[in-house]
């Protein structure tokens, strides 16, 4: 009996965590996915199977590929903006003998413990048209007109990826002044003396050593986009605002949810997003060739 209890003792100390990760996600997951093959309007309504119908109305949802679109666009820019623009801020905060590094570090990093709330109650009223803080200090003393940064469908997408950059790259920037810091000087100050220049020591020592650090960056960077809800909602509103033009994928499946109570429709969108951003990922750790063995 002594024995058993002791082999069974580690076990009663880890299984709070299990059992709440049975409840609070497994049975959600699994139930989830049940739902998705019905057709349930409302919390109370009679659920009715339908199989793989959700699914096959979301090909021909104009509203549903409408957000995917907008979602993939932040995506694009968070990859191709975002992240390029952290590294060469890291770069930069990486320079022998900067002053003030250490500021520099919690500076950058603060725009990402602020809520996302927050962030878009303030960048409501740097976009604002009349008297925000953009077009007044930035635009118009370009000599450019004011822009409907919320109001115009061409701009409103442009306006939550420059929110993006200010409230992601500090903290994308940190992650890749790790990576930077693990870079050997001894291997970069060998190839300059075999006469790499700058450029070529970047892209030969540098960037290959950095892959696990971009492949860990780029991971987040696609499931943080494809997952992007409060921002945009804060700024135009969980419709999307003019002509769906800032709908984000998280955006229709809460409309669909949790006003219209289409609940086996939302369940099917989420399993959808879920597709999307296992499928995105794992091509992007194909491409960076993230397990391959140098």
């Amino acid at each position: 009996m002594y024995r058993w209890r002791r082999k069974l003792t580690p076990y009663l100390f880890i299984s709070p965590f299990f059992i709440g990760y049975a409840i609070f996600f497994v049975v959600p997951v699994i139930w989830s996915l049940n739902l998705s093959l019905y057709r349930q309007t409302g919390l109370n309504a009679e659920a009715r199977f339908v199989g793989l119908e959700n699914y096959s109305r979301l090909l021909e949802d104009d509203t549903f590929i409408k957000s995917v679109t907008n979602t993939t666009q932040y995506a694009l820019g968070s990859i191709f903006i975002i992240v390029p623009l952290a590294l060469g801020l890291a770069l930069l905060l990486t320079i022998p003998n900067l002053r003030f590094r250490e500021f520099f570090r919690l500076f950058f990093f603060t725009p990402n413990i602020t809520s996302g709330i927050v962030v878009g109650i303030i960048f409501r009223l740097v976009f604002e048209e009349q008297y925000g803080l953009l077009n007044n200090f930035v635009i118009q003393p370009l000599g450019g007109e004011p822009v409907r940064w919320l109001r115009d469908q061409q701009w409103v997408m442009p306006s939550v990826i420059l929110l993006g950059v200010w409230r992601y790259t500090g903290i994308n920037a940190l992650y890749f002044m790790v990576g930077l810091q693990n870079v050997s000087p001894e291997l970069k100050e060998a190839a300059r003396v075999d006469g790499a220049n700058r450029w070529a020591v970047f892209r030969f020592i540098t960037m290959p050593m950095l892959r696990p650090v971009l492949a860990f960056v780029l991971t987040f960077a696609i499931i943080g986009s494809y997952n992007l809800f409060a921002e945009p909602a804060i700024l135009v509103g969980a419709e999307g605002g003019p002509g769906n033009a800032g709908l984000t994928i998280t955006m229709y499946l809460y409309t669909q949810g949790f006003r219209s109570l289409k609940l086996g429709y939302a369940a099917a969108i989420g399993y959808t997003l879920a597709i999307i951003i296992v499928v995105l990922t794992v091509l992007q750790l194909v491409l960076t060739r993230v397990f391959r063995e140098d």
